[in-house]
């Protein structure tokens, strides 16, 4: 079984799959493996991230200099630097690098428009170690068996004002919200006692009133699982994203989503 993978892959490493030492360091920097978890309710612990190729949206947002891209449109849309690697490989890759983490993060692109590889893959790191196990979805695809050996579903809904221009606007709106599926992975969490987050990038003032009535649409949340997150990947653009984002996280009283990484590491792949 081969999973596709974006450019920067499994990250960030030191060694590859025989354990051998990288002739590069990791983009981190450091001469070990590892980073953090830079948003979310699981923001600041170490994790290992390993992100696919591919996904079913094209997220978009309008700025006052222009269009901006998915800050991952490597992993989304751009996937031309992207690779196969078969699960076993993948596996390897992780054992060398683990050293004292436990946290894997299962990101993207949508991992689920790979779930086959997603399952085998949770499975076989599961029989390595007893990994805590994130998938970063966009909740529009939804699968029992993947939601099976997941700990964690960090679930990020695309607002309206993520449509991206012609001519992926239309499939893009029909696509983005699948309110089924994201209550079939609050309802999985709920009855298995795990946790998820409903995160949302706040880029306009539009924004607060669509999350309100997608809400609506859920049950079994509850206010400390609604996390906004100021839409952003340099300074200049976060400073006009997140005074609105903090407001409508205290008048609501949901979760200011911080982007932990850009601070420590810039906007930097790999990282």
């Amino acid at each position: 079984m081969f999973i596709q993978l974006a450019k920067d892959g499994i990250f960030p490493i030191t060694r590859d799959k025989a354990g051998n030492p990288l002739k590069k360091l990791p983009a981190s920097g450091f001469t070990f493996p590892g980073t953090i978890q830079g948003e979310g309710k699981l923001n600041g612990i170490p994790s290992l991230f390993i992100r696919l190729a591919g996904c079913n949206l094209h997220c978009c947002w309008q700025t006052p200099e222009g269009v901006v891209e998915c800050d991952t449109a490597y992993a989304a849309f751009k996937i031309e630097e992207s690779f196969r690697l078969p699960v076993t490989d993948i596996t390897r890759i992780v054992k060398h690098n683990r050293e004292n983490i436990r946290h894997i993060i299962i990101t993207g692109g949508e991992p689920l428009l790979q779930a086959e590889g997603v399952l085998m893959l949770c499975r076989e790191l599961k029989k390595e170690y007893p990994f805590h196990i994130t998938l970063e979805t966009n909740g529009t695809l939804f699968n029992e068996a993947c939601a099976a050996e997941i700990d964690f579903f960090s679930i990020s809904p695309k607002l309206a004002s993520s449509t991206p221009p012609s001519p992926h606007d239309r499939r893009h709106s029909t696509t983005r919200i699948n309110l089924g599926n994201i209550q079939s992975f609050i309802t999985h969490a709920r009855q298995y006692g795990k946790d998820f987050q409903l995160k949302f990038v706040y880029s306009a003032e539009h924004d607060g009133e669509e999350i309100k009535k997608i809400l609506t649409q859920l049950t079994d949340w509850r206010n400390e699982d609604i996390l906004l997150m100021p839409m952003g990947a340099t300074p200049e653009e976060l400073q006009r994203t997140i005074p609105k984002t903090l407001e409508h996280c205290i008048r609501n009283g949901w979760r200011y989503c911080d982007r932990l990484h850009l601070s420590l590491f810039g906007n930097k792949q790999g990282v």
